[in-house]
């Protein structure tokens, strides 16, 4: 296998990697903390709102902007490692 097929391979590992962790973080964060812990976070309030309807109504659509945010940032920092970014 050539050098650059070996590179483009784990660039293409780590971009999954990164993709999992967010998708991870997403999942958690809409379905975990929206849906199945919605009744134990209700107990705390945030912003004079129950967390758990917070997070359903609000915080899982702030996260999943933040992460588009933070996937830039890594799939920036991947380019520049792997010598295939657009400058």
């Amino acid at each position: 296998m050539s050098n650059n097929k070996l590179k483009m391979k784990a660039y293409w590992k780590k971009n999954l990697k990164t993709l999992l962790i967010l998708l991870l973080v997403w999942f958690t964060v809409s379905f975990g903390f929206g849906i199945i812990l919605v009744e134990p976070l209700n107990a705390i309030k945030f912003g004079g709102f129950k967390l758990g309807f917070w997070f359903a109504q609000q915080g899982s659509i702030y996260t999943f902007v933040v992460l588009i945010f933070v996937y830039v940032y890594r799939m920036n920092q991947l380019d520049k490692e792997f010598d295939v970014n657009e400058e």
